[in-house]
């Protein structure tokens, strides 16, 4: 079974885009798609590296941990909040810690706003950092505009059905590319 890391990289107190980790998470176990597990940056707490962790002298257990989840993964499912234009500063460090463990790991978005953009600008910067390190980046994107009324707080949708369709399509997706590469390698 492949096993997909989903990074929440929300910091902020009364974040809404967690809400879509976990709205994934239990989609993915409900129909049994992958082995999941949501990286969730505000437990992390990574502080602003200044070096790449395979550098480090003595980097965080934290960091080191992480790195394996993402090296460990077959594929990584990013949710990713707008904020003014761009993905947070949390998730933006975590990306540039690892260097080998995004090489050909597929990496899908998902974004999220308050507004009806839906995150389009944020995944931009994304993607060409992510292509830049040798990641496969998934085209198909999942855009949540207005997240506040799709969303309760558990993760739950308000309208299961249609989100459930849509999420399940962009997931078969996403699987098809951890499936491609597993053939390649």
């Amino acid at each position: 079974m492949n096993n997909i890391a989903i990074i929440s990289p929300s910091v902020r107190a009364g974040r809404k885009s967690h809400r879509v980790a976990v709205y994934f998470e239990n989609l993915i176990r409900e129909k049994n798609l992958a082995g999941v597990e949501i990286l969730d940056l505000l437990i992390y707490n990574f502080p602003l590296f200044d070096e790449r962790l395979k550098y480090q002298h003595t980097p965080l257990q934290g960091a080191v941990d992480f790195a394996g989840k993402i090296r460990q993964a077959d594929g990584v499912l990013i949710i990713s909040p707008e904020y003014n234009g761009g993905s947070p500063a949390s998730l933006k460090n975590a990306i540039d810690l690892l260097v080998e463990e995004w090489y050909k790991k597929p990496v899908a978005f998902a974004t999220v706003s308050d507004g009806s953009f839906a995150g389009t600008q944020a995944v931009i910067s994304l993607q060409f950092s992510l292509s830049k390190l040798g990641a496969m980046i998934v085209p198909a994107i999942l855009r949540f505009p207005v997240i506040q009324s799709l969303f309760d707080e558990n993760g739950v949708p308000a309208e299961k059905e249609k989100t459930d369709k849509r999420s399940l399509s962009f997931l078969n997706e996403f699987l098809w590319y951890i499936e491609a590469r597993k053939k390649m390698l």
